[in-house]
């Protein structure tokens, strides 16, 4: 238990970053509705977005998990691993920021931005700053580093805030009272342009507060130790980009497959709000993730392994079917995240959070393939997945929008979650533990359909009963598999 403590609060930790970033995000969200008075104007940020997120994948090329696999292997030395991916990681990032500078105009062009080639070079070196700086941020995972890491990712969250208050209210405020201030850079019909200027100013931030860990160790190629690591990672970089595609070919590809190209960004800025709301789940996946993968590799030799495997999975689970709960129940108070014109797609929230579940119980599954050296099977799974994404989205979305964007990346996530399950146990069996995992699903499927079929003509009167729902659901858990006088921060509140 002791073990599953540590990774309860790492998972804290650097969730700090990660979940309260997005909850201070979601605070922009309606700045950006209110600012963007056309929901075609937020699509452009979704789609855009959508894209640097692929990129960011290729351009890591699976270096953060190989980093983990050979740092922790006892005949490499850790600071050769560092280095050599640093290096390799380093220099194809430098490589791809070039050719967004020369070739922006060609790329904007061929995106249907021609207008605006800028935003394609500005998030060409933001891709490749943050692709660059995933090897020391890892770095500080593998080091057991979280408060740093936390913190050097809340201060980018916070720059990235602050600049954008800066151009979207405190601009248009000087221009109004004090217009000379801010008449040599500031354009007032820039708009969505200064949510990609903001972010770059945060990712060269984030970036320089990194170069007293890029410089820490002495930076030397080792081809025979990168080869072995590319070999192991290069399976990972299918898997990644499989992967996110199932996260985002849904925004890249909505304004060539639906019928009406000007209704289809439209639509796509209404998606994307929505889809803002149900980040938390995706969030507290990736806060899991930081603290799980290290975890993982280096916990793989204990005997008693399996079992935390197991229990973690569990928990995982438990906790995740809990966001679901609270934030569908909770809608009536979130949908005020986003503005007014972009609440008619708040039924899709559902959707979405059940995806990102999935997503994360795939990415716990994930460890049999990585810790037998046998990644190839992460990237086929993952190409099943997109495979089934795609196609369900050519099939749904000219029919249903971007609910049959939501339906494709479930379908696609559960098949996957059920490939990698049987496959699992095949070459790495874990006891994961199916019927009380299944009791959890079970319960937590009746408490949704009441709480979201079950409604009052009073606002507090529905969400008293949702209330109920979700401490019955808690109450549950707490009784049979939750020990809160062992969990890190809550036990200071229970008696043991």
């Amino acid at each position: 238990m002791s073990k599953l403590v540590k990774l309860a609060k790492d998972t804290a930790i650097y969730g700090v970053s990660s979940i309260a970033g997005k909850v201070l995000n979601w605070l922009l969200v309606p700045l950006y509705a209110y600012i963007l008075t056309n929901t075609a104007d937020y699509g452009i940020v979704t789609n855009l977005y959508g894209w640097t997120a692929l990129l960011l994948v290729v351009l890591t090329y699976g270096m953060e998990t190989g980093f983990f696999r050979f740092a922790n292997k006892k005949e490499n030395n850790a600071d050769e691993v560092y280095g050599s991916s640093l290096l390799s990681v380093g220099s194809t990032s430098l490589v791809f920021a070039v050719l967004s500078l020369v070739f922006a105009v060609p790329f904007a062009n061929m995106m249907g931005y021609h207008k605006h080639p800028e935003y394609i070079a500005i998030l060409g070196v933001v891709v490749a700053m943050d692709a660059f700086s995933a090897i020391p941020f890892a770095y500080l995972r593998y080091k057991n580093r979280p408060y740093m890491f936390a913190g050097l990712k809340m201060v980018m969250i916070f720059v990235n805030i602050i600049f954008n208050l800066f151009f979207l209210i405190g601009c248009p405020w000087l221009q109004h009272h004090a217009p000379e201030s801010i008449a040599w850079f500031y354009r007032p019909d820039y708009g969505v342009g200064y949510i990609f200027v903001s972010n770059l100013i945060s990712t060269i931030v984030a970036t320089l507060c990194l170069l007293p860990f890029v410089i820490h160790v002495k930076l030397r190629w080792n081809w025979p130790l990168l080869k072995q690591i590319l070999t192991y990672s290069a399976p990972l970089l299918l898997l990644g980009i499989a992967g996110i595609m199932n996260q985002t070919i849904d925004k890249i590809l909505f304004p060539v497959i639906y019928p009406n190209h000007a209704e289809a960004m439209r639509l796509l800025g209404i998606y994307g709000a929505n889809s803002k709301i149900a980040m938390v789940m995706m969030m507290f996946t990736q806060a899991f993730r930081f603290a799980y993968e290290p975890f993982v590799f280096a916990q793989h030799k204990d005997k008693s392994s399996k079992q935390a495997y197991s229990d973690a999975m569990k928990y995982f689970i438990i906790f995740a079917l809990i966001l679901v709960l609270s934030m569908t129940f909770y809608i009536d108070v979130l949908k005020y995240i986003i503005g007014p014109e972009y609440r008619q797609g708040l039924t899709v929230v559902p959707i979405v959070l059940v995806s990102y579940l999935f997503q994360g119980i795939f990415f716990n599954l994930s460890l049999w393939y990585k810790l037998i050296d046998k990644t190839i099977y992460g990237a086929i799974f993952s190409g099943i997945g997109f495979i089934i994404t795609l196609s369900l989205n050519i099939l749904l979305v000219p029919k249903l929008n971007y609910f049959g964007s939501a339906w494709a990346a479930f379908s696609a996530y559960f098949v996957i979650v059920l490939i990698s399950y049987f496959y699992g146990q095949k070459y790495f069996p874990i006891n994961y533990q199916l019927k009380v995992i299944g009791k959890y699903f079970l319960l937590a499927g009746v408490l949704f359909v009441l709480g979201w079929f079950v409604t009052f003509h009073v606002t507090l009167i529905t969400m008293a009963f949702r209330t109920v729902l979700l401490a019955i659901f808690i109450w549950y858990a707490v009784r049979h598999d939750l020990p809160l006088a062992k969990l890190p921060y809550i036990n200071k509140f229970v008696k043991k």
